[in-house]
């Protein structure tokens, strides 16, 4: 079974590994874990703090 991916050149959505002649990402999020080692700089480098 193929997950989706996203092309981050189109944003656009895809089953391909690769799209407008460039990497896709994975678009689904992290698996939760909450004794994430890096979910504190995570938070910093999105929130800012």
């Amino acid at each position: 079974m193929k997950k989706m991916r996203f092309c981050g050149v189109c944003q656009s959505y895809t089953l391909s590994g690769s799209h407008c002649g460039a990497q896709t990402l994975s678009a689904h999020p992290a698996r939760f874990n909450p004794n994430d080692p890096y979910g504190d700089y995570r938070r910093r480098v999105k929130f800012g703090g």
